[in-house]
């Protein structure tokens, strides 16, 4: 619990700031993981294929770069919280819109601006959180505000197994529009960020190609490090229900199904809070190498834990160790980040990460349907050799533990 003291020790004010930027990303992952729980739904009621529904997910994924730079940009022109209201509006309104899709095409655009809003949460969210509190409380903050995402994940499964049947997969968009409210409370209890404003008032805002130069290398290293990261955690996540429907033969909506979710998703919830804190005393870089080494013992026990005990005990594990690295993210891009891109590089390397690995499912059943339709094998391989990579980038990478803000950056 000593990991966790710095929280203890923020203000008032900065706990409304953390508290806005978790539920921030909290609710835009809701939003997101709600169509993944309806997809073969809603391909039978638009009378298509299951694949051609999942356009919607890969245009989500391929929108959020362009959000991240676009609502980064603002952010660092205009201010870090009229723009997080801004964005979360957007991406409420584009999910309710969701609910009234008459055809696949219209889903299809209503998901693709869904994305380009979603692109922008994170990383606005992380900047507001990370520049409104003391040095020493990055880690621990940065571990709580990626824990946002499992917490959604977890909230979709929890909604989708309660409401589904009573209200039906629009009634569960209509649901995804109440992250609205949370404008509400950031208007009334979150300030802007001094720092942002120390900065508006100093000079001029560069333009992005002014604010980038020096600075290209660490954003392709930056992109390249968030691949590896979202390889990692889609490794572990996006084909884990195929992997229980197929290799564990659990129906879709079980109870047992529903309950390893909800272990995946504790087990993050843990990881990234432990491996967070953590990483205000070891280090960023070697508190994620720590995480990403640990999670290739655990990977048998995880995939072939041979009981359905012993099974949930490894999907605990591999998240504790997955979203422990994660944990870590939001403090190390920020830092990394020169104070004129605070806004703009970590959400916008993160996307655009996010991008890269998009590949990871089809290859991950291309795999699979090599060996057999094992997609145990398939997701072992996988995990074992992106976590290598990921030590290798993190141990090549710079690190910035602590950097000043503001008056006191250099």
């Amino acid at each position: 619990m000593s990991l966790l003291a710095p929280l203890r020790e923020l203000d008032t004010v900065q706990r409304h700031t953390v508290l806005a930027s978790f539920l921030g990303w909290t609710l835009d992952a809701f939003d997101y993981f709600l169509l993944t729980f309806v997809i073969v739904t809603v391909a039978k009621e638009f009378d298509v294929g299951t694949a051609q529904i999942t356009y919607a997910l890969f245009l989500t994924l391929a929108a959020r770069p362009l959000g991240a730079l676009l609502f980064g940009r603002l952010a660092d022109r205009f201010g870090r919280r009229p723009i997080l209201m801004l964005d979360v509006i957007l991406f409420s309104l584009f999910e309710f819109a969701t609910a009234f899709a008459s055809s696949l095409t219209a889903l299809l655009v209503l998901r693709f601006l869904f994305g380009v809003a979603m692109g922008g949460e994170w990383g606005i969210g992380a900047s507001l959180a990370m520049e409104s509190i003391p040095a020493k409380a990055r880690g621990a903050v940065s571990g709580l505000l990626q824990s946002g995402y499992p917490c959604g994940f977890f909230l979709a499964a929890l909604a989708n197994w309660l409401l589904v049947d009573h209200i039906g997969w629009r009634g569960l968009f209509v649901v995804g529009a109440l992250p609205a409210l949370l404008v509400l409370y950031i208007r009334r209890k979150v300030p802007e960020s001094a720092v942002w404003q120390e900065g508006a008032r100093a000079a001029k805002r560069p333009g992005l190609r002014e604010a980038m130069h020096g600075h290209w290398k660490l954003a392709i290293y930056l992109m390249l490090l968030m691949m590896a990261f979202n390889m990692f955690s889609h490794g572990s996540q996006d084909m884990y229900h195929t992997f229980e429907e197929v290799n564990l033969h659990l129906p879709t909506g079980s109870a047992t199904a529903f309950v390893l979710v909800a272990l995946l998703n504790l087990g993050a919830l843990a990881g990234g809070l432990y491996f967070g804190a953590l990483s205000e005393r070891i280090g960023r870089r070697k508190a994620m190498m720590i995480a990403a080494l640990l999670a290739i013992p655990v990977i048998p026990l995880w995939m072939y834990g041979g009981s359905l005990i012993l099974l949930g005990v490894g999907a605990f594990l591999i998240q504790v160790m997955v979203q422990g690295a994660w944990g870590v993210v939001p403090s190390h891009l920020n830092e990394l980040s020169p104070a004129a891109l605070r806004g703009t590089l970590p959400g916008f390397a993160y996307q655009m990460g996010n991008l890269l690995a998009a590949v990871t499912a089809t290859a991950q059943t291309w795999l699979a349907q090599r060996h057999g339709g094992d997609f145990a094998f398939a997701m072992a391989l996988w995990m074992v050799l992106v976590a290598l990579l990921l030590t290798l980038l993190l141990w090549l990478g710079p690190e910035a533990r602590g950097v000043g803000f503001g008056h006191r950056e250099s």
